[in-house]
């Protein structure tokens, strides 16, 4: 089983669904805490609408993105240790949504969306490193430079 993620940071909406069809994904899974965006047409409404569009099934998990306290944190200080042990933290209160966000990944081909293009900077690869050790799958990462294994960007850690 394999657990994707993607961010649309840089991308047209045009752009981001062909990454995603290119992938074979069947389900975003967006992980963002609120599912709004200052880029036209990756807000919740907008981004369902499209995906349905194009065949691709969106289920947005709140529990799973990043907490504001804990964002805003980062904005003030910049700190990607503090903030990773902050949403780690957090993300060990989240037992149940990771459990079903796991089995969800094995019936179907499931992407994680946040953001930022870079993997190794979003929280989603945690939460997707989360599903894999309870699944025991595979992540990989979907980008400009198509589908890399998670071990690229093991920086993250």
């Amino acid at each position: 089983m394999n657990i994707y993620t993607v961010g649309y940071e840089g991308l047209a909406p045009e752009e981001f669904l062909l990454q995603l069809r290119r992938a074979r994904v069947k389900t975003i899974v967006d992980v963002r805490d609120v599912p709004l965006s200052r880029k036209r047409g990756f807000s919740k409404t907008a981004l369902a609408a499209a995906l349905d569009g194009a065949g691709i099934k969106y289920l947005h998990v709140r529990s799973l993105g990043c907490p504001k306290a804990i964002r805003d944190e980062y904005r003030a200080n910049r700190d990607w240790g503090t903030y990773t042990a902050a949403f780690m933290k957090h993300l060990r209160k989240q037992a149940t949504a990771v459990s079903e966000l796991a089995n969800l990944c094995e019936s179907r081909t499931a992407a994680l969306l946040c953001y930022e293009a870079d993997a190794g900077c979003c929280h989603r690869t945690y939460v997707a490193r989360a599903a894999a050790a309870v699944s025991g799958g595979s992540v990989f990462h979907i980008g400009a430079a198509g589908v890399t294994p998670d071990r690229a960007i093991a920086a993250a850690t």
